[in-house]
């Protein structure tokens, strides 16, 4: 990656603060694999170098995670208690964090409890459907969340800006979803909806972080680089879907989601906020004496089964 040799895109000052904002988007990228792996301890004890001003910051972001990723565990046990039935759906832009959001959400609940929706692309034969109907199947029971990663507002979206739907079938949409939601609502499930929000210079850097990361070009597809093209297009369908869709019962949440790491706290804080947990009592766990039976011998494994150890 070279520097500019003219001045279409600013000064060199311009330049380097780009490649600081790649620098860290690169760094954010080996966070999320370290946050898998680590619990209480700091950033920098995997042996990660960091700058000195760094490390305050990241230690105070994994304590709060680490503090918020708890009380979703309270959240979950309090769910499954009341039979609750809650869906999340998570909206933006391409590389606007909300995989990363839906990641530290999920990381420490149970996948029974807590499932993610990321519907595919539909087939022919469901594009002759009922539109809402192939996302009805992934709805929750009791006791029970969804997180939709990206939901029906595709069609006030990505179909609407790329021309897979038409007029008739955009403005049914519009007319139909407040319906459909007051529907969901009145049977008793809680819909929240969050819409992340980031800069048109933060998503060029995100971006530009992915074609040069080989771990995540994987997630730059054609569509989003088109999608990058056509970034006043998705504006106005963004203006337009919070615009019609926001109503009472299930109302618009937008994060500001330039920062990865306070966009994830703060949605995570704000999630929890919407709900009436508390904390359930449990029944003490003690763990049973293993039974030993006369008789019993463990058959050997023949080595030639064993992965080998290389590390």
């Amino acid at each position: 990656m070279t520097a500019p040799t003219n001045a279409t895109n600013g000064t060199l000052r311009d330049y380097d603060a780009l490649l600081e904002g790649i620098r860290r988007e690169l760094l954010d990228a080996y966070d999320e694999e370290l946050e898998l792996e680590i619990e209480d301890r700091s950033g920098d004890s995997a042996g990660v170098p960091l700058p000195p001003d760094e490390q305050p910051q990241r230690r105070a972001y994994f304590r709060e995670l680490f503090r918020l990723q708890a009380e979703l565990v309270k959240l979950q046990s309090w769910v499954v208690g009341t039979g609750h039935r809650a869906v999340i759906l998570f909206e933006g832009r391409d590389a606007a964090g909300k995989g990363g959001a839906i990641k530290r959400i999920t990381q420490r609940l149970n996948p029974r409890v807590c499932r993610v929706a990321a519907l595919p692309a539909p087939s022919d034969r469901e594009r002759t459907q009922w539109y809402f109907q192939r996302y009805v199947s992934y709805l929750p029971a009791a006791g029970e969340i969804v997180l939709f990663d990206r939901s029906w507002y595709n069609r006030a979206g990505v179909e609407r800006v790329m021309g897979f739907c038409n007029d008739t079938e955009y403005e049914e949409f519009f007319r139909s979803v407040p319906e459909f939601e007051k529907m969901l609502v009145r049977s008793g499930i809680q819909i929240i909806k969050y819409w992340f929000s980031i800069s048109d210079e933060e998503q060029e850097r995100r971006f530009l972080a992915r074609i040069h990361d080989p771990l995540k070009q994987w997630k730059l597809s054609p569509m989003d680089l088109e999608s990058r093209r056509r970034w006043e297009d998705y504006t106005r369908a963004k203006e337009a879907m919070l615009e019609r869709t926001h109503i009472a019962e299930a109302p618009w949440w937008v994060v500001h989601a330039d920062d990865k790491k306070r966009a994830r706290l703060n949605c995570i804080a704000h999630l929890l906020e919407q709900m009436p947990y508390h904390e359930m009592d449990h029944p003490a766990v003690t763990l049973p004496q293993r039974a030993h039976h006369d008789g019993y011998a463990r058959r050997p494994v023949p080595a030639s089964m064993f992965v080998p150890d290389r590390y």
